[in-house]
C-alpha cells in the first residue's frame, strides 16, 4: 500500500469527522464519519454552531469563531444537523490552501462527537450519586438498628422485668388479676421480639463487628424459625472471614431481598443460599425450588431493580434465571475484594474459626 492508500484508508475509516470546506463554507469534501455524525453531505454549507449564531462580533469580523479566532486548538459546541437536532462537538480548524489573488481558501475542519462522552459521564455520575444515596440509606439503617436496639428495646425490657415483679408479689391475688398480668408480660415479650427481628432487617450489628458469613447465617437460622414450615439453607467455600464493608452490605442486602421475595411469592420447600469463590470472582446464588415466574410479567416491586442495582455497584453483574414450576435461580458474579487491615472491626475471635463450610453442588434442589 503506497502513502496516498494508507492516508485514504485513513480517511475513511477515522472516527472524527473530517470536512473540508471553502471560505463561503461550502461543503467540498467531507468522510463517512463527518456524514454520519452531522447528516450533513457535499455541496452543503457548513452551518454555524449555537454559539457563533449568537456572538457578538467585532466590525467586519468572520462569524465563525474557529475561522476568526485561528490561534484557537479547538472549541466547543453544538452544531446543527440537516434534521434539526443539535450534537455537542469539539472542532478545530486549520487553512490548508489559500489563494489571495483569486481571494479563495479552503480549511480543513475535524469534528468529534462528545454525545456518547457525555454519556459516559452521565453515567458515571449516576452510578456516583446511587453510591452515595445507598451509602446515606444504610447510614440511617443503621443508626435507626442501634436506637431500636439500644432505645425501644432496652426500655421494652425494662418494663417487661418490673411486670415480672408486678406479678410475681400479686401471684397470691385474684386468678383472673394473675392471667391478665401473664397475658401482658407474653404480648411484651412478643413486642421485643418483634423489636430486634426489624433491628435484624434495618442493619444487623453482627455485619459491623463480624462480617458477612456468621450476618447470613444468623439471618437464614432466624427465619428458618420464624417458618418452621420452609427450609432454608447456607453454605459458603473458599471465602475470607472479612470482605471490603461495601461488598459484605450489598451482598446482604441482595440475599435479604431474594429470601424476602422467595418467602413471600415462590411457595417454596426450599430455599438455599450458596457463597464461594471462583479464581477472582465471588459468586453468590440464591435458588429455590418454588413456582417461578417469568420476568417481564413481574412487579418492580419485587426489588429485582435495586439488586440489579447493587450488583451493579459491585462492578458485577446479576442474572435471574426462573421459569413457571421451574423454580428460581439468582446469582450475583462479582470481583473478589478481601477487607483491608483497617476496614476489619472483628474484635476477638474470628467468625470463622471452625469447619469451613460446604461447597456449591449442582442440582441438589429436588
Amino acid at each position: 500500500m503506497d502513502q496516498n492508500d494508507y492516508l485514504k484508508q485513513i480517511y475513511t475509516h477515522l472516527q472524527d469527522g473530517i470536512i473540508v470546506m471553502d471560505q463561503e463554507r461550502r461543503i467540498l469534501m467531507m468522510n463517512p464519519s463527518a456524514e454520519r455524525i452531522t447528516g450533513w453531505s457535499e455541496g452543503g454549507h457548513v452551518p454555524y454552531c449555537s454559539y457563533c449564531q449568537t456572538r457578538a462580533l467585532e466590525p467586519g469580523e468572520e462569524r465563525c469563531y474557529l475561522l476568526a479566532k485561528r490561534e484557537v486548538p479547538y472549541f466547543l459546541s453544538s452544531m446543527p444537523t440537516y434534521e434539526g437536532g443539535l450534537v455537542e462537538m469539539e472542532m478545530s480548524t486549520a487553512v490548508i490552501y489559500e489563494n489571495a489573488a483569486q481571494k479563495r481558501q479552503e480549511v480543513l475542519l475535524v469534528l468529534k462527537d462528545l454525545t456518547a462522552k457525555r454519556k459516559e459521564e452521565e453515567a458515571r455520575l449516576s452510578k456516583m450519586v446511587l453510591q452515595k444515596t445507598l451509602e446515606g440509606q444504610e447510614n440511617e439503617r443503621k443508626r435507626l438498628a442501634q436506637e431500636l436496639h439500644d432505645g425501644v428495646g432496652q426500655s421494652l425490657y425494662s418494663v417487661s422485668v418490673g411486670l415480672q415483679a408486678i406479678r410475681s408479689r400479686t401471684k397470691h391475688q385474684e386468678e383472673a388479676w394473675g392471667n391478665y398480668m401473664q397475658e401482658i408480660v407474653d404480648e411484651l415479650e412478643k413486642v421485643i421480639r418483634d423489636v430486634k427481628l426489624y433491628s435484624l432487617q434495618l442493619r444487623p450489628h453482627s455485619l459491623d463487628r463480624l462480617g458477612l458469613i456468621p450476618t447470613v447465617s444468623h439471618l437464614v437460622s432466624t427465619l428458618n424459625k420464624a417458618h418452621p414450615d420452609r427450609q432454608l439453607t447456607f453454605s459458603y467455600s473458599q471465602v475470607s472471614h472479612r470482605l471490603k464493608p461495601a461488598l459484605e452490605i450489598h451482598l446482604y442486602r441482595i440475599i435479604q431481598e431474594a429470601l424476602h421475595n422467595a418467602l413471600k411469592y415462590s411457595q417454596a420447600a426450599l430455599m438455599e443460599v450458596i457463597l464461594y469463590r471462583e479464581g477472582a470472582d465471588l459468586v453468590l446464588t440464591v435458588q429455590d425450588n418454588g413456582i417461578g415466574f417469568i420476568r417481564d410479567r413481574v412487579e418492580e416491586g419485587l426489588g429485582l431493580k435495586h439488586m440489579e442495582e447493587r450488583a451493579g455497584q459491585m462492578e458485577g453483574r446479576l442474572h435471574i434465571r426462573s421459569l413457571p414450576g421451574e423454580g428460581t435461580v439468582i446469582q450475583v458474579r462479582v470481583p473478589y475484594k478481601e477487607a483491608e487491615e483497617h476496614d476489619t472491626r472483628t474484635v476477638g475471635r474470628r467468625p470463622h474459626d471452625g469447619p469451613e463450610g460446604t461447597s456449591y453442588a449442582a442440582g441438589r434442589l429436588p
